[in-house]
């Protein structure tokens, strides 16, 4: 890996959250079919709510991995440097991105 090149959390498990999305859009299209072939709502539903269970998930972990990684290399420098603007921003982002996920 190139020094300058950028690591987030995910960076190690990238091919399994890459293959779940795969899976995900799976199920995406399977919806899809089932709209074009008429399928009772009930059951276009229900692959529905699964489709926002795999994506909440996945959401969970990438939170959860920005957190392990990004925020507390953040807190890493923090505490170095004396300069929490960093970790403050950082935190700031890891917030605002939970809030959107409970909208």
């Amino acid at each position: 890996m190139d020094q300058h090149e950028t690591t987030y959390g995910y960076t190690e498990n990238k091919d399994a959250l890459l293959k779940r999305l795969k899976r995900i859009e799976g199920q995406v299209r399977g919806v899809a079919r089932m709209v074009e072939e008429d399928k009772y709502c009930i059951d276009i539903l229900t692959q529905m709510s699964a489709i926002n269970a795999a994506l909440h998930k996945v959401s969970l972990g990438l939170v959860n991995d920005h957190i392990g990684h990004c925020v507390v290399n953040a807190a890493q420098a923090a505490n170095e440097s004396g300069d929490m603007t960093q970790l403050e921003e950082k935190i700031d982002e890891a917030t605002a991105a939970i809030g959107r996920l409970l909208r």
